[in-house]
């Protein structure tokens, strides 16, 4: 297992830890909240620079070897129309299933991906996204939609 890949799992282990304490003295909500503070400025530094390709399906390409390196075999489908500049990100393994569960969670994507999504949200008010598919709710792959208006 490679270094970025051990990163990566250390890294997860010690979200759903602080989420799991945060939540047994503050319950979910509050929680969630917590777990958000200066989490959309991470997501801004992070994402500031493939979101400034031209086009979002650019930008996530760009952004698909470091998922791929933590082992989630990651594809970008480029879905801009009507001109709104829109990727689907398709995500078709999620190393986060048995990581949760080793923290008392059913599903990872309370802690993980609504809270990417929120953080983004905050990040990057010109964008919206959405989750379209969950392997955690049984679908085969996760599925994650953008969009942003003009630039396609």
């Amino acid at each position: 297992m490679g270094a970025d890949n051990m990163k990566f799992l250390e890294t997860s282990h010690k979200k759903f830890a602080a989420y799991k304490a945060l939540s047994d003295k503050f319950g979910p909500e509050q929680a969630w909240e917590k777990m958000l503070v200066g989490y959309p400025e991470q997501q801004k530094a992070r994402m500031g620079p493939f979101l400034s390709e031209p086009t979002l399906a650019q930008g996530f390409a760009k952004a698909a070897p470091f998922f791929n390196a933590a082992g989630m075999d990651m594809s970008v489908v480029d879905i801009s129309n009507k001109g709104v500049d829109a990727v689907l990100e398709i995500q078709r393994v999620c190393p986060y299933l048995e990581i949760c569960k080793e923290h008392g969670f059913d599903a990872p994507c309370r802690v993980i991906c609504e809270m990417d999504i929120e953080a983004s949200r905050r990040a990057f008010p010109e964008m919206k996204g959405e989750i379209l598919s969950r392997q955690a709710s049984g679908s085969c792959a996760c599925v994650f939609k953008y969009e942003r208006a003009g630039k396609r």
